[in-house]
């Protein structure tokens, strides 16, 4: 009877692990809208890895492990990495933070996003965007990208609500970055080239 007891914790225990880890690392989202076709669809299924912009500290693991070269370091183990251009992200619409929004990244702290004619300019320099498909002739006025937030837009530029809109993303409604799609079965991908 003890040996059940034991092995019935240890389970339980393994389930517990294996669910918290999958909680704290990955999320499922349906997306909801064509604001990202061709490249995700509505109904389509999708999953978001939370730890993409989070890493390991190089310099310091030199504590843990001895042959991790030394760098300028603060002392914490985790960093925050940020996205990159032409990321997919999944967050929470600002406006409505209940609600979660895929969009891809277009301008970091710092830039200057100016949109002329449907041309996507950032610094001054126009995007080449081969995952639209659906151009948006309208011009928008230059906007500054403020820290520790992104500009975004949806590849189906006609229809999708984005930073154009109603502004930036703060990094603090941030998910993470689109991993997998993995329903409707033809749709199943994990993100390359401009995903």
């Amino acid at each position: 009877m003890r040996q059940f007891i034991r092995e019935a914790l240890d389970a339980a225990a393994l389930f517990i692990v294996v669910f918290a880890a999958l909680y704290f690392s990955v999320q499922n989202i349906r997306i909801d809208g064509m604001s990202m076709y061709p490249t995700v669809i509505s109904e389509q299924h999708i999953i978001v890895s939370k730890l993409a912009y989070v890493g390991l500290n190089p310099a310091a693991l030199k504590r843990f492990i001895p042959f991790v070269e030394k760098s300028h370091s603060d002392g914490s183990l985790i960093v925050s990495q940020s996205p990159d251009y032409g990321d997919m992200i999944a967050f929470l619409y600002p406006e409505d933070p209940s609600r979660e929004f895929v969009k891809r990244v277009i301008g970091l702290p710092g830039d200057y996003i100016e949109i002329d004619g449907g041309q996507v300019f950032r610094n001054g320099e126009p995007l080449d965007e081969p995952y639209v498909v659906n151009f948006d002739k309208r011009s928008f006025e230059r906007t500054w990208v403020p820290p520790n937030s992104i500009y975004v837009l949806g590849d189906n530029r006609p229809v999708s609500s984005d930073s154009r809109s109603w502004g930036t993303v703060k990094d603090q409604f941030i998910i993470g970055r689109v991993w997998l799609s993995y329903w409707p079965s033809e749709r199943i991908a994990f993100p390359h080239g401009p995903w």
